[in-house]
């Protein structure tokens, strides 16, 4: 159980985008809701839900050690007094890899507890390569 109280969901977002970067699992860990309901979707993963289904991914994800260097821009944000939604663009820079890769949209959803904001899902889908391919062929949503 996390001491720390979030007191909005930017402050939320910016300590998941933190603790991701530096693969610290329980820093990662306190940004989430204890709640049983919470849902992590890592890109071309399944979704996994329950707080120990969500660390085990995350756990897996850090076993080798910081890696990564996340920018996000584009964010969208919905927001009412006790749930908010951001859709931001991940740019994900692998270290030791300097190719650019597309971006990574990710959803990450929020609520206001009585311990302060909390993450109760994220969502992370890759992008398709519009540079790849035929740039004239129609691109299909559903």
């Amino acid at each position: 159980m996390s001491d720390i109280a979030f007191t909005s969901p930017h402050e939320v977002e910016v300590a998941f985008y933190a603790a991701l970067a530096r693969a610290d699992l329980e820093a990662m860990m306190a940004v989430w809701s204890e709640d049983e309901d919470i849902v992590c979707v890592h890109p071309g993963a399944p979704r996994v839900v329950g707080l120990a289904a969500v660390r085990n991914t995350w756990q897996q994800l850090f076993a080798s050690g910081p890696r990564l260097k996340i920018e996000i821009s584009q964010q969208v944000i919905s927001a009412g007094s006790v749930m908010a939604m951001h859709s931001v663009l991940q740019h994900v820079h692998l270290e030791g890899d300097d190719e650019l890769h597309p971006p990574i949209v990710a959803t990450n959803i929020f609520v206001l507890g009585a311990r302060g904001w909390r993450m109760v899902a994220h969502h992370a889908s890759p992008t398709p390569d519009l540079h790849a391919g035929d740039p004239d062929a129609p691109m299909l949503v559903h």
